[in-house]
């Protein structure tokens, strides 16, 4: 049986998921990586496929933009799907010098001014928390791969345009000083909220696509199809389950 939001039948996603944010960058990643990726999900142009990598099982979906967004998703492939682990491999905004076009980020940590977990179940704290065997994992399949991680807690944001104040230091001069926030996206900490609370895995992987401390920013284009290593760290570890 489907839910509201997707149309596959129970049996047909993977115990294991990776989730970009743009429906077009699952397609690309199940074309250009998976065998014989078949087509389970197309409900609101959500793309979901599922195939094999070096044999082993993966599906991969995309979760939208924003925290609302990914907790729907997520949710029902933990819960109705009884998916066991989620990896979501999205774009960010560094926050930090030392974090630059293009590296590859490994989520530590989601700090949010989001009341998701708050009214979800009651959770009052502002950072949940991805699982530490699935990050051992993912750093395990970038040492074979010969890829670099930074490594630091995200800024989960529920906003993306933001009215500045003026204030000195800024919002996220204090996230990245105070909170070890080295990145920003908007969808991790439910993500991690929702493995945590139904019992199950959750991880980030990152590629930096803009910056608050330089100018460098990447094209749409060059987001749907040319952040090949977190795809490939991100499926390796798949295969280590």
């Amino acid at each position: 049986m489907s839910t509201p939001h997707n149309e596959a039948a129970v049996g047909q996603f993977a115990k294991t998921v990776l989730m970009p944010g743009d429906p077009l960058r699952a397609k690309f990643i199940a074309e250009t990586f998976l065998e014989n990726p078949q087509l389970v999900n197309s409900v609101r142009g959500m793309l979901g496929f599922t195939g094999t990598y070096h044999g082993v099982p993966v599906s991969v979906m995309g979760h939208g933009m924003g925290i609302p967004s990914i907790g729907i998703y997520s949710y029902e492939l933990f819960s109705h799907y009884d998916v066991d682990r989620i990896i979501r491999i999205g774009s960010a905004g560094s926050y930090d010098p030392a974090v630059k076009l293009y590296d590859v980020v490994l989520a530590q940590g989601a700090v949010s001014e989001s009341t998701f977990a708050k009214v979800m179940s009651g959770y009052e704290g502002d950072i949940t928390y991805p699982s530490a065997a699935l990050n051992d994992r993912l750093r395990q399949a970038a040492g074979k791969l010969g890829i670099p991680l930074a490594e630091g807690n995200v800024h989960s944001a529920d906003v993306f345009y933001r009215q500045e104040s003026g204030e000195k230091p800024t919002y996220w001069e204090k996230l990245r000083d105070e909170r070890n926030c080295v990145a920003v996206e908007m969808e991790s900490f439910a993500l991690f909220h929702n493995a945590n609370v139904l019992g199950k895995e959750a991880a980030c992987l990152l590629t930096i696509s803009d910056s608050f401390v330089s100018p460098e920013i990447t094209t749409p284009e060059e987001r749907q199809t040319c952040f090949t290593n977190m795809m490939k760290v991100a499926l390796e570890a798949a295969t280590m389950v």
